[in-house]
């Protein structure tokens, strides 16, 4: 990952280096189609450039999960398209940015990041904070006669149907009918975190077994060597909006510096937000804070 940073460093014009201590920056994604993001776009580097800050994302997604983000920048055309081209969205409109120096041993990070696609990625020696990673999608499915065409998001859409399946329809009626607008979490490090669904400890074996797989998949989208580690019995699952398919719904994950949200409440239900975060260690936490306690600035 180092190398690769260096790499885009060498490639790129000097705008793609932000100070690492500059936290309104460091610490908020914008998955959302405005302006203001740090870095440097896409469609303004040379061909070089660009394949560096593809293969530094690369670094930070296991290939099914960066095969996912390269559909999410494809369907901005898709998007676009749809939408008669009044909104000039295009796949080059996505950023990169450098959050300090990439030396061994030292802090700093990066960021890719663009429409319905957000990965953070940052660094304090050899520890490694991998979230906030963003995956969205519009539409989350493109069909032919009822046929699939392309659903980038479809095992987080599957598997949490699967979840639900599974709860036991005693737990499922204290559920609201009615989704949020959004993931709870939105751009910001410092939002409130929602309260917790039903306890794991309390979901038959079925249940816990889909919710297993469910983390699993939002978990492995990192490379085995920084996915966070996760205790399985302190996880919590809940459901809002309509228990049948065809309707605006969200499911939350949460557990000891864990959230996972997904909601597909846009478009008739057919625009999904999706995102792993750890709210005590986003964006690298307090790490900053830490270092200037052990040396005063």
């Amino acid at each position: 990952m180092r190398v690769e940073a260096a790499g885009l460093l060498r490639v790129a014009p000097p705008a793609v280096r932000v100070p690492f201590d500059d936290e309104a920056m460091r610490r908020w994604i914008e998955y959302r189609p405005r302006p203001g993001r740090p870095g440097v776009v896409l469609w303004q580097l040379g061909v070089e450039a660009r394949k560096a800050a593809h293969r530094l994302l690369a670094t930070a997604l296991r290939p099914h999960a960066f095969a996912q983000a390269m559909a999410i920048v494809a369907l901005e055309e898709v998007l676009d398209r749809a939408e008669g081209y009044r909104r000039g969205r295009h796949s080059a409109d996505y950023w990169v940015v450098v959050f300090g120096d990439p030396v061994a041993g030292g802090r700093w990070g990066w960021r890719f990041e663009g429409h319905h696609l957000s990965v953070t990625m940052m660094l304090d020696g050899d520890t490694v904070y991998p979230t906030p990673v963003f995956l969205g999608a519009n539409p989350l499915a493109t069909e032919y006669r009822g046929r699939s065409v392309l659903r980038p998001l479809a095992p987080e859409e599957d598997l949490g149907w699967g979840v639900l399946q599974a709860v036991p329809s005693t737990v499922k009626q204290g559920w609201s009918a009615t989704a949020p607008i959004d993931i709870h979490s939105g751009p910001r490090a410092d939002f409130i975190v929602p309260p917790p669904g039903v306890p794991a400890g309390e979901l038959p074996d079925a249940a816990r077994d889909r919710l297993d797989e469910l983390v699993a998949l939002y978990l492995e989208r990192l490379p085995e060597d920084i996915a966070p580690a996760v205790d399985r019995d302190r996880l919590s699952f809940v459901w809002q909006g309509p228990q049948e398919r065809g309707g605006r719904h969200y499911y939350r994950v949460q557990g000891p510096d864990l959230l996972i949200e997904y909601d597909n409440t846009a478009d008739d239900g057919n625009h999904a937000h999706t995102v792993l975060r750890r709210p005590e260690s986003d964006f690298g936490g307090d790490v900053l804070r830490a270092h200037r306690a052990e040396r005063p600035h």
